[in-house]
């Protein structure tokens, strides 16, 4: 974990257990060594931060490639290993920067949804979660996330103070997500597998006093 990751890290972690304080649960799910594919739902724009915040890894994001123009914001994203992606299209280089990552033994973070929720309810997955997962044939950590669509969903200006829950599941190992048989609809089936074990996530019901 580089310095810059670490600095900015632990000021997003302060921000996010003030603003947005709520419960971690199934932690000692997340590995502590090689490649992890974490995949989560998506409801804000608050997830990708606030749940690499919750992970004591350095976390590969995705941004724009629009986003990249001269100046300190390029900088900051070239120094925290964001990888660059053409929104409008299939960008074959944030694939292979993706695959390479994982390769490397990185962590990555992917939204198998694709884009976010427009009303906070888990949407269908899409294939390209499942392509990437059966390609590296890496560990997937299923995570979801509660509240963040009542902090920061789609149609807010501004994001509101609301707890933000996380769930981390028991990682999929490639046998649970992976199917060859499957033929052309392979990575779509894996992505299925990935979006169920989301789905299954809950908070835990606390014992009555």
């Amino acid at each position: 974990m580089n310095m810059l990751y670490w600095l900015c890290g632990s000021i997003l972690k302060v921000t996010a257990d003030t603003a947005f304080r709520g419960e971690s649960y199934g932690e000692h799910h997340i590995p502590t060594t090689g490649p992890i594919l974490v995949a989560a739902n998506h409801c804000s724009h608050l997830d990708p931060p606030l749940l690499g915040a919750q992970i004591p890894h350095q976390v590969r994001f995705f941004a724009r490639k629009t986003l990249w123009k001269p100046g300190i914001p390029a900088w900051w994203m070239d120094h925290i290993e964001c990888i660059p992606v053409d929104r409008d299209g299939a960008d074959v280089g944030a694939l292979k920067k993706t695959i390479a990552a994982l390769g490397e033994g990185g962590v990555v973070i992917l939204f198998p949804e694709g884009t976010r929720s427009l009303d906070g309810q888990l949407q269908p997955a899409k294939s390209g979660v499942g392509m990437i997962a059966c390609k590296t044939q890496v560990p997937v950590l299923p995570v979801h996330l509660f509240g963040s669509f009542e902090a920061f969903g789609r149609g807010a200006k501004l994001p509101q103070p609301h707890p933000v829950s996380y769930v981390f599941g028991r990682p999929l190992l490639p046998a649970d997500y992976d199917d060859p048989a499957a033929g052309k609809q392979r990575y779509q089936v894996a992505s299925d597998r990935i979006m169920a074990a989301i789905a299954a996530l809950e908070v835990p019901a606390r014992p009555l006093i």
